[in-house]
């Protein structure tokens, strides 16, 4: 529980100004629509991100308690205002030719015109996020070094035989899918998002690979973990092909900005909470499929993106594909542990 009453302090603080946004604005029934609403959005930010954390509990228990910390703290103020506030702000800002101040302006007085430029963007942020998301998975997929294969012999031959190259020759072709759905007018901006979430992947990978190498000066060890400037940036990466698609989400349920950041920052805080407890209870070493659930939820999840520059995905249908690969990950594993206390019980008697 102690892992979660960061978290739960935060909640009731943007519980609070939620409903004091709401009574301000249309009395004692905006105050009840606005907690409403809030509490909403922070259980879909965590029903679209459980994977999310899964993933990122999985990068963090091979890093030192330094940068954990760091991740914990300015990766969260980076997750909450960055992703969820700004990055939208910037999106609409590029959109329109107007300043920030000004965009932000729109969102507080004319929020539908906000969401409609966001909205408007959502091809390219999906084709972004899809092509970061599906490499990811693709390349979690191929690692041969795995020694569990939650499909069996099925996923040791792709294993086996799967390469970065590989993924990111599906992955391409994943985007010019994309760009196909597209009308000609759309087809460059999508294509250039696509490629561009392809070459942040390959840039973060190269950064982390060169501070491996850099580790072996007994002087920058000393000052940088192994790969966790490239791991850090990777997570956050991540954090944003996440987040997007939760605030595009969020817009069908309210047009109020302030309330939508307010609730998926709830959401980003046990989302972050879960992934401590998952690091410091060893989650992933007792569910040992958890970590393939979670992986196989982001290739779907890659695949909703893709689609979604043409088709509209409902995000109840997002949610609950991805929570039923973590439910049958987290069975399988009781399952498997089951077999080995099986077998050592067997071998003792």
């Amino acid at each position: 529980m102690r892992h979660f009453r960061l978290s739960i302090g935060v909640t009731v603080i943007l519980m609070g100004l939620a409903g004091w946004w709401g009574y301000e604005h249309r009395g004692m029934a905006g105050l009840l629509q606005a907690l409403w609403i809030t509490a909403v959005l922070g259980v879909l930010e965590v029903s679209l991100s459980f994977d999310n954390a899964v993933v990122n509990a999985s990068v963090l228990r091979g890093w030192n308690e330094f940068w954990r910390k760091l991740f914990l703290t300015v990766g969260i103020l980076v997750a909450v205002f960055g992703m969820r506030l700004l990055f939208p702000l910037v999106i609409v800002s590029a959109a329109t030719g107007l300043g920030l101040i000004e965009v932000w302006h729109m969102a507080i007085d004319n929020p539908t015109e906000y969401s409609r430029h966001l909205t408007e963007k959502h091809a390219e942020v999906a084709a972004f996020g899809g092509a970061f998301l599906m490499l990811v998975f693709l390349n979690f997929l191929f690692d041969e070094e795995k020694e569990l294969h939650w499909l069996g012999w099925i996923e040791e031959k792709v294993g086996k035989y799967g390469t970065e190259g590989l993924a990111i020759m599906l992955t391409l072709l994943a985007v010019c899918g994309a760009m196909y759905l597209m009308p000609p007018a759309r087809k460059l901006p999508v294509l250039i998002a696509g490629v561009t979430g392809v070459l942040i992947y390959i840039g973060v990978q190269w950064l982390s690979g060169l501070l491996e190498k850099e580790e072996e000066d007994p002087t920058v060890g000393k000052m940088i973990a192994q790969g966790s400037i490239g791991g850090f940036l990777y997570l956050e990466v991540l954090d944003a092909s996440f987040s997007f698609d939760g605030v595009i989400g969020a817009f069908a349920i309210t047009n109020d900005v302030v309330i939508i950041m307010l609730g998926l920052a709830i959401g980003a805080m046990f989302v972050r909470s879960m992934t401590v407890f998952l690091v410091y209870k060893g989650t992933l070493e007792e569910f040992v499929y958890l970590e393939h659930g979670a992986h196989y939820a982001i290739g779907i999840l890659a695949l909703i993106m893709f689609l979604s520059v043409h088709y509209h995905v409902p995000e109840w249908f997002t949610g609950l594909s991805g929570l039923a690969f973590i439910l049958v990950s987290l069975w399988s594993s009781v399952r498997y542990r089951r077999r080995v206390e099986a077998r050592e019980a067997g071998l003792g008697d």
